[in-house]
């Protein structure tokens, strides 16, 4: 480190409690102030550069100070920086509306806007139980899958099952019901899943009002992913039994699975979708949640009927935030992202090949840009990933485990060499644990 960055670890450890960190390792773990970005790569006071290999929590997807995205933030800071989205409107969120119900799965018609994806599952799970309420009914009960996150709210976490976020707060959560998502990628796991998923409908469909998920890939559940069938089946089994699906596409959607949203490969249209991370191209809070005209027609009514959806956030819908989530969507049109994207799923999928290699490795997989492997061996008191984490960034790729699990989510436009380097610095990081 020089001057500068010691100055400023010293200065951010006075005052700033980090997420999802237990402080004290900053004894040890370095904390590397960051100067600027551009690409895939973060840059320190030194002039190291990083390939960010997470996107920088899966929210990056076009680069860091990307410069058509830059551009656009600039031009709408000299329109309009923000304006109460109660009893105002403008253009940006208009536009946006408009492109994001074009692009979504068939139904999906309404907008309603947040500012992170935690806030995004509150509404959503506040809107499915209203719904019903509204229709004179009360489900007070929703359902979800186990290994499923959804967020760290009170209510988006009491719908998740990881339990190095939830079992802290056990007795502030609302009690929900959970079924088993599919073991693996598999067909008949998926149908056996759904057989599970079944005869809890069977038995309590009366009293839930939905059923989250996210889709094909449970991210912060150690990167598990399944088969799109297991979808098909729990739309089909929410439209017999007359619950909500919501889709958590947070983290999959924009393209993370090899389509824009997961659920097209599916083929399905949730009733609720959650979308939010790579909305704005990493740059700015935003979040959403779309549904379909039917929902949205049992709020509407007369005021004195107390039908109206009262949920607000203060810088919902904020101008800014929608002036770059529609430069993310030019980019995706303009590139063909997508299908880019398929090619390089493909390369990565080669890469991987390698890791088959290792004794230490097992449980490979990938789901369009996201891949991930386990490590084996160890103990959790090990600190596996604190280990890779740390090889990793010595040789100029930003990796963060989850646990033992090594997984990559890249942002898109990451060329076939940094690819390569990412790769190729992961398995000598992994081969160097010698379990």
């Amino acid at each position: 480190m020089n001057n500068s960055s010691e100055n400023l670890t010293q200065r951010d450890l006075k005052h700033i409690w980090h997420p999802c960190t237990q402080m004290k390792d900053y004894e040890e773990l370095p904390l590397i102030p960051i100067k600027n970005g551009k690409g895939v790569y973060l840059f320190d006071y030194n002039g190291n550069g990083y390939i960010d290999s997470i996107s920088s929590w899966w929210v990056n997807i076009f680069g860091h100070s990307n410069e058509y995205i830059n551009q656009k933030l600039k031009d709408q800071v000299d329109e309009l920086e923000h304006v109460i989205l109660t009893c105002f409107t403008h253009e940006p969120i208009i536009t946006l509306s408009e492109r994001l119900v074009k692009l979504t799965p068939k139904g999906l018609e309404k907008v309603f806007y947040s500012e992170n994806g935690s806030s995004a599952v509150e509404v959503a799970l506040k809107m499915s139980f209203q719904y019903y309420k509204n229709k004179g009914e009360c489900r007070p009960y929703f359902l979800s899958l186990t290994n499923g996150y959804h967020g760290e709210t009170l209510g988006a976490l009491s719908v998740s099952d990881v339990g190095l976020y939830k079992d802290t707060f056990d007795e502030t959560l609302l009690h929900t019901i959970q079924t088993a998502v599919p073991k693996d990628k598999s067909e008949d796991a998926a149908r056996e899943a759904a057989h599970t998923l079944e005869e809890i409908l069977i038995e309590k469909a009366n009293s839930i009002s939905c059923f989250i998920l996210e889709p094909l890939i449970q991210c912060a559940g150690s990167m598990h992913m399944y088969s799109p069938l297991y979808l098909k089946l729990a739309r089909e089994l929410c439209d017999t039994y007359n619950i909500h699906l919501i889709a958590d596409e947070i983290a999959v959607g924009f393209g993370r699975t090899g389509t824009m949203f997961a659920c097209e490969q599916a083929g399905i249209s949730p009733d609720f979708m959650t979308l939010s991370k790579g909305l704005t191209g990493g740059y700015l809070p935003l979040s959403c949640v779309l549904t379909t005209n039917t929902i949205y027609d049992a709020f509407y009514d007369d005021y004195g009927e107390n039908k109206a959806f009262l949920h607000s956030h203060s810088y919902t819908g904020n101008p800014l935030t929608c002036s770059v989530a529609n430069a993310t969507l030019d980019l995706f049109e303009r590139d063909n992202v997508i299908e880019e994207n398929k090619k390089k799923s493909d390369y990565i999928a080669k890469k991987l090949e390698r890791f088959q290699t290792l004794a230490n490795v097992e449980n490979i997989r990938q789901t369009g840009m996201v891949a991930a492997l386990d490590i084996k061996g160890f103990s959790p008191s090990d600190r596996i990933g604190l280990k890779v984490f740390d090889y990793a960034l010595e040789h100029g790729v930003f990796l963060r485990p989850l646990g033992h699990v090594v997984y990559f989510m890249p942002p898109y436009v990451i060329t076939y060499e940094q690819i390569d380097t990412m790769m190729d610095v992961a398995y000598e990081a992994v081969k160097a644990l010698h379990v």
